[in-house]
């Protein structure tokens, strides 16, 4: 009788898993389609229509002469609007900046599935790639955008590929916190880092804190393995999963990558 309630309560908490992950997963700040940018900077808003009915909202930082492109894909929470403020990071080493809010969140539009923003990010790098040479290009995955930085990475040839605090698998990161569930079969967004990683031809670094509780740097450090001499791990010692940019060792990693 325990073990049939046992195998009861499970298969009801991985029903409900399944229901509403997604709430779980994405913590959207969601605005006004007339909303009004506002930053001491040059930029302009960028909208890009990768499917018929889906608008995907981005914000283009700009310098006059620019060494080359950042694109930022950012974390599961809030929107482009609060993103925006890493973007002085890269612009003050005379990089122009571009982030873009995935399906659902900020002013973008469309019903989120993995397939449907993968496909999103890629139709916005190739539309960037109208304006700027790939080998001009970095791609920079902030958490869960280092899902998305590493696909378009194995998909395309960027300049390098940045990762910060990226998870081994979307699965690895759910299991932690539900070990009890089949994630496997539960989990509809696999984000497959561990998979694209291997794929990737550029050069990659990976930043992370020693500290992260959300995604322990272990994750990092099994990613380095698959190639350890194309990919560099930069460990932020005391780093936790939202304070690098308060560290000087990451501000002293990015100059040093963007000066050359």
């Amino acid at each position: 009788m325990i073990i049939a309630y046992t195998i009861g309560a499970i298969l009801l908490l991985s029903v409900l898993a399944y229901l509403v992950q997604e709430k779980l997963i994405f913590k959207p700040e969601k605005l006004r389609h007339d909303f009004r940018f506002e930053y001491d900077i040059p930029f302009e808003e960028l909208f890009f229509e990768p499917a018929a009915g889906v608008r995907i909202n981005g914000l283009h930082f700009y310098r006059e002469q620019p060494k080359g492109l950042i694109l930022y894909l950012h974390g599961n929470t809030r929107s482009i609007k609060g993103w925006a403020k890493y973007a002085k990071d890269f612009y003050r080493y005379d990089y122009d900046v571009v982030l873009v809010d995935y399906r659902g969140f900020g002013k973008s539009t469309g019903k989120r599935t993995e397939k449907d923003m993968l496909n999103d990010m890629q139709h916005v790098y190739e539309n960037l790639c109208e304006k700027y040479q790939q080998h001009h290009i970095l791609v920079y995955g902030r958490s869960m955008g280092s899902g998305f930085a590493a696909k378009l990475a194995a998909d395309n040839q960027p300049r390098y590929l940045i990762l910060d605090a990226p998870y081994y698998s979307f699965k690895k990161v759910v299991e932690r916190f539900l070990p009890i569930l089949p994630v496997k079969y539960v989990l509809r967004f696999h984000l497959r880092t561990d998979k694209w990683i291997q794929k990737v031809n550029c050069h990659t670094y990976i930043i992370h804190g020693t500290k992260d509780r959300l995604i322990p740097i272990q994750h990092s450090e099994k990613l380095q393995k698959f190639n350890p001499h194309k990919i560099t791990l930069i460990r932020i010692h005391g780093g936790g999963h939202n304070n690098l940019p308060s560290f000087p060792e990451y501000h002293n990693f990015v100059r040093d990558i963007l000066k050359y």
